[in-house]
């Protein structure tokens, strides 16, 4: 039943993704054209409210693809408005003179934090959470407070579960699995090799299954093996591998991971955030290293991903994981040792510390 649900969901974001947002958008975007064309010389006039809105959801979509919309006002006006709001948040003339005093900053960031972590929870159900934290707050202020930074009520806010809480739900259970390509300098020319990785979406740990100039199905079979291997394999305890519509991953690798237990889900076409993780890693090892030099060997690749994969799990914070290590070690640092670098990749990768105490 468990991995009915998940297909279902998974279907269910699949169509979101592929019709009904796209049919919305042209929807949307030859309405707005519509109006336009009636309004043409006329100005139109926004209240705060209206842009407080505006510009919030500005800043979520970003100035590239605002430039892509016909939007009734500018990218620079909605961006103006945006950190016109951030100066009106602190500004502290408000505060003085008589009337009511405002909220706390905390109170409010703490009214924020829990709006947007819980999009069902309505002004009486926040009311209520407060109270529980010995903070007493008037319904209409938590009202006043979500309408100032741009948020809706719940009803609008609710509408269906996010991607990124649905992986949450289902962390420890669910590991991503992409490819990468890597072109190499060869005494004839440049040769493409592809590189296999697995990443557990919990804990951030990265395998690279496999590198290869050309990816064919017996060696999709063996790296599906080695990755299921009851003793060391990286899926051990793992229910689910997603991935994206790559032709790559053939039916073979799919079904010996399906006889293992585990399932493999295709993600639907054109949604490379909902693989979010695998994208960012890539992000990261070209950004951070395969983008700065110039491999000439298979052997110089497989040295500099090691590497890098190691420098990843050892000595690179991670935003998403509170700027913590993905494997912190047990030694206590002495802090009164000096500080040590530790390079990897010609000095392309460094780590500081002090030795333990």
């Amino acid at each position: 039943m468990r991995n009915l649900h998940l297909q279902f969901v998974l279907a269910f974001l699949a169509g979101w993704v592929n019709r009904s947002q796209q049919a919305l958008i042209d929807y949307l975007q030859t309405e707005n054209e519509i109006y336009r064309e009636k309004l043409r010389g006329k100005r139109i006039r926004f209240t705060d409210d209206q842009r407080r809105r505006l510009a919030v959801k500005a800043k979520a979509l970003g100035r590239k693809a605002l430039s892509k919309i016909d939007s009734i006002v500018t990218p620079d006006t909605l961006f103006r408005w945006y950190q016109k709001l951030i100066a009106e948040k602190y500004d502290g003339s408000r505060n003085r003179g008589p009337g009511r005093p405002r909220s706390s900053d905390d109170i409010t960031d703490m009214i924020v934090q829990m709006a947007k972590e819980n999009p069902t929870w309505g002004y009486t159900r926040i009311v209520g959470a407060l109270k529980n934290l010995g903070i007493t707050i008037c319904r209409t202020t938590v009202k006043h407070i979500l309408n100032e930074h741009g948020i809706e009520p719940a009803p609008k806010r609710g509408k269906g579960m996010s991607w990124a809480t649905f992986i949450k739900v289902h962390f420890g259970e669910i590991v991503a699995t992409d490819f990468f390509t890597v072109e190499v300098l060869r005494p004839f020319g440049l040769v493409r090799y592809y590189v296999l990785f697995v990443i557990d979406i919990e804990t951030r740990r990265v395998h690279i299954a496999g590198i290869v100039h050309q990816v064919y199905n017996e060696w999709m079979k063996q790296i599906a093996r080695n990755l299921t291997d009851v003793v060391d394999g990286f899926l051990l305890e793992k229910r689910y591998v997603i991935h994206d519509r790559d032709p790559l991953f053939t039916d073979a690798f799919r079904r010996i991971l399906d006889d293992f237990g585990v399932k493999p889900l295709r993600l639907p076409a054109q949604s490379p955030n909902l693989n979010s993780y695998a994208e960012r890693f890539i992000l990261s090892i070209r950004s951070e290293c395969l983008n700065k030099i110039i491999l000439f060997s298979e052997s110089q690749l497989r040295r500099v991903v090691t590497s890098y994969v190691e420098h990843y799990h050892f000595e690179r914070p991670h935003q998403g994981l509170d700027n913590e290590l993905i494997e912190k070690g047990n030694a206590i640092a002495n802090p009164n040792s000096a500080i040590k670098r530790k390079e990897r990749v010609g000095g392309l990768l460094n780590y500081y510390y002090r030795e333990a105490a």
